[in-house]
């Protein structure tokens, strides 16, 4: 009966202490619960971080993005800073000074062409006698004198061939001559004694090889002593009337200043300005902008408010711009000073032109 009782009371403890750990039981789901929701709150967080990330990352690549793109447009920027076509299509944009002398931009070769053959129709109505400035009566006399123009003044040259042809007036003359009287009488015209050499030397090639006759051809001009193809056109142009372009350093100054070539050589800015002018109008051309070279578009103070072609030059505004000033940087017949010859044409007598005044006048 102890046993039973006792047996009992174990039981009884057995299911007390059972019944006491129940709730320790029951809580084991809500820990569960607890740690699924950290979970949860743990994978909720980590997709905001990623997602947090994710915005981040494209915004650290976005410079990326927008910097490829900026590569790919500075190619397409240098052209466009080049030609600055935009700029030159408006009306009143000067161009750079900085700018070598070249066609004004965005001018196309057919609007180049017309500028130009404006330019010289508006020069013939300037200079409508304008004629060679250095004195002769024949092909050898315009060879010589050419050749004497050299690295001085046309007026000089005016003044020291009378006595030079007056002594020696035909190629055999001159041929036979002796070095030391020719260098005296070309003393004034500088480089006395390498003009002598050449004057002499061509009289002679003259004498053997073309029995006294200045030749009319280009091939044959240019294999005389002293003359090339600048002298070659002078002579072919005014004693022969064959078309040709005399490049002097007028010539060369101004069709660069105009932008007519960009070119320095003299042949090859032959070339560039003979393609824009028809072949009749070379020699009148060449005349009307040397002309137009020595008595307002200078060197060095150019009558930019004096020139009749402003409207048509690039380059206004590099001389005097005021008329009045300009006015007196005239030169010759447009200043009211005598011109380079001694024995001008009747036209330029005619049209108000004053003859110069010979050697030693004055």
């Amino acid at each position: 009966m102890k046993k039973t009782a006792a047996s009992k009371k174990s039981a009884a403890a057995d299911r007390a202490s059972t019944t006491e750990e129940a709730p320790a039981t029951e809580e084991a789901p809500a820990v569960r619960k607890s740690a699924a929701a950290k979970k949860a709150a743990t994978a909720e967080k980590s997709p905001a971080k990623k997602a947090a990330t994710a915005k981040k990352t494209p915004a650290k690549k976005a410079p990326a993005k927008k910097a490829a793109p900026l590569k790919r447009q500075a190619p397409a920027k240098k052209p466009a800073v080049v030609p600055k076509k935009a700029a030159a299509a408006v009306k009143g944009v000067a161009p750079a000074k900085t700018v070598a002398p070249k066609p004004p931009r965005g001018e196309s070769r057919t609007a180049l062409v017309r500028r130009a053959r404006r330019i010289n129709r508006e020069l013939a109505e300037v200079y409508p006698y304008a004629h060679p400035e250095l004195d002769f009566e024949n092909p050898f006399q315009l060879v010589v004198a050419t050749v004497l123009s050299a690295q001085t003044t046309d007026l000089r040259v005016n003044q020291t061939t009378p006595a030079l042809f007056a002594k020696y007036p035909t190629p055999e003359d001159l041929a036979a001559a002796v070095p030391e009287e020719v260098e005296e009488i070309l003393r004034p015209t500088g480089f006395f004694r390498a003009k002598t050499k050449s004057v002499i030397g061509l009289s002679k090639a003259l004498t053997e090889d073309f029995g006294g006759e200045v030749p009319g051809r280009l091939e044959d001009l240019v294999k005389l002593p002293g003359v090339g193809r600048k002298t070659a056109f002078v002579v072919l142009g005014n004693a022969f009337g064959r078309p040709g372009i005399t490049v002097d350093t007028h010539f060369q100054r101004l069709v660069r200043r105009w932008r007519w070539t960009e070119e320095t050589d003299p042949d090859k800015i032959e070339a560039a300005v003979g393609a824009l002018f028809p072949k009749s109008d070379w020699t009148d051309l060449s005349h009307h902008v040397i002309w137009h070279g020595r008595r307002i578009c200078h060197a060095r103070k150019p009558a930019c408010g004096a020139c009749p072609i402003a409207p048509l030059c690039p380059a206004y505004g590099e001389g005097e711009t005021d008329p009045e000033k300009a006015k007196k940087l005239l030169k010759y017949e447009k200043g009211g000073f005598p011109g380079q010859r001694l024995k001008p044409p009747q036209a330029y007598l005619d049209a108000g032109g004053n003859p110069a005044p010979p050697l030693g006048a004055g």
